[in-house]
């Protein structure tokens, strides 16, 4: 777990103004998402992370993002496994102060 690399919100909020290349994947449930996301980020339930890794770049970083940040770091250690770069946003949601697009 010491090996997947933590981001803050605050961080994360520059990172994606900063860097197009980077893509933020929400783990959140359906409701949890309607309740609003960052934006630009995609929707991928934790559920269905392991079915989706074929349709994910491993060309790409990734920042997983949930409520509080622990079902992030499951995909996030999920997807390591599988030689992704990825990076966990610590806090979650809870802690976003930026933007957020329904």
């Amino acid at each position: 777990m010491d090996h997947i690399n933590k981001v803050s919100p605050q961080d994360v909020e520059r990172i994606i103004k900063e860097d197009n290349d980077i893509e933020v994947i929400d783990v959140r449930e359906d409701e949890e998402v309607e309740a609003g996301k960052i934006p630009g980020a995609k929707h991928i339930p934790l559920a269905e992370i392991p079915e989706s890794v074929s349709k994910l770049d491993k060309d790409k970083e990734y920042i997983l993002v949930c409520r509080s940040g622990r079902r992030s770091m499951n995909a996030a250690l999920y997807l390591d496994e599988y030689g992704y770069k990825v990076s966990n946003m610590t806090g979650g949601m809870l802690e976003w102060d930026g933007e957020v697009i329904s």
